[in-house]
């Protein structure tokens, strides 16, 4: 997947995926949903708060994270695409993190999680009132997981 731009719309169908597939989990929007599908791509890789995603190998890679999220974890977009997503917490926290997925996947999400992560740097930090959700296309086709949290605390 390429780097977000202008050029690519800013990655607009992963955009819309994302955006989609948490509304109809959560029954709410992801961001105010009064923007053209466009404008919510580019404010979502340009949002305040982190978001992030997986796709659906067996060693998940992570395959969007907007600014935020490529900031507090240290990477730059060719470092993320190639980086398994277990890899964002410490070997102690990644059976917990593998339980909290595993949650996700039967109940399709979970919010207010808390939970350490590492940035690439080893800089770690607690996310707050996180929410996971699965990402599922129009046809109901599993397509991976993602996350969005907007509260942090670096420890």
């Amino acid at each position: 997947m390429d780097y977000p731009t202008e050029k690519n719309s800013f990655l607009l169908k992963h955009a819309l995926l994302l955006k989609n597939s948490y509304h109809r989990l959560l029954l709410k929007d992801l961001m105010p949903d009064n923007l053209s599908d466009k404008k919510f791509a580019k404010q979502l890789f340009h949002a305040p708060f982190a978001v992030a995603s997986h796709d659906t190998s067996s060693d998940p890679l992570f395959n969007y994270a907007n600014l935020k999220a490529l900031e507090l974890f240290e990477l730059n977009w060719e470092e993320l695409i190639l980086l398994p997503s277990r890899f964002s917490a410490e070997p102690v926290n990644q059976a917990e993190r593998e339980h909290l997925l595993s949650k996700v996947t039967k109940k399709g999400y979970i919010d207010h999680y808390e939970g350490v992560r590492i940035s690439t740097t080893g800089n770690r930090f607690m996310i707050k009132n996180a929410v996971v959700w699965n990402l599922n296309d129009d046809q109901g086709i599993y397509k991976g997981q993602a996350a969005c949290f907007g509260e942090w605390e670096f420890i």
